[in-house]
């Protein structure tokens, strides 16, 4: 195989996937923390979650400016990276008195526990750069 196959969409890896513990306070019957199921996106995938994050707002001179909402495009990227639990679980989202998945992590999830989630999904999926850089980079 030459060097330019290995980059063929056949011969690429699949998405990334991996299993990490956001949380103690879930557990089994056997009292063991379970884990959550993480996968990485695609850019395509993140593209859309860009776009659906952002709106118009207004400048200086009354000009239109694009300006993302960070809450809005992370809680995306992380809805789209958990595999499992089933976060559009109807049952689940109900059980927290919420209706949507960025809602139901919202309210199941500690501060600490959100923060770790974000962590690993961005870790998983390529962005080794702070929030705020990678805002930065987005809003180029």
């Amino acid at each position: 195989m030459s060097d330019l196959q290995a980059f063929f969409a056949q011969n690429a890896g699949s998405d990334l996937s991996k299993e990490v513990v956001i949380s103690e306070r879930f557990k089994d019957n056997d009292g063991k923390s379970i884990p959550w199921k993480i996968h990485s996106i695609t850019e395509a995938e993140n593209e859309e979650y860009r776009k659906a994050a952002t709106r118009k707002v207004k400048g200086k001179n009354g000009s239109q400016q694009s300006e993302i909402d960070q809450n809005i495009y992370l809680a995306k990227i992380i809805v789209a990276s958990v595999s499992f639990p089933d976060l559009k679980n109807a049952e689940l989202q109900k059980s927290y008195g919420v209706i949507g998945a960025e809602e139901l992590l919202r309210k199941m999830l500690f501060p600490g526990e959100y923060a770790t989630l974000v962590q690993q999904v961005q870790e998983l999926n390529g962005f080794d750069q702070s929030l705020e850089d990678l805002m930065d980079e987005v809003k180029n």
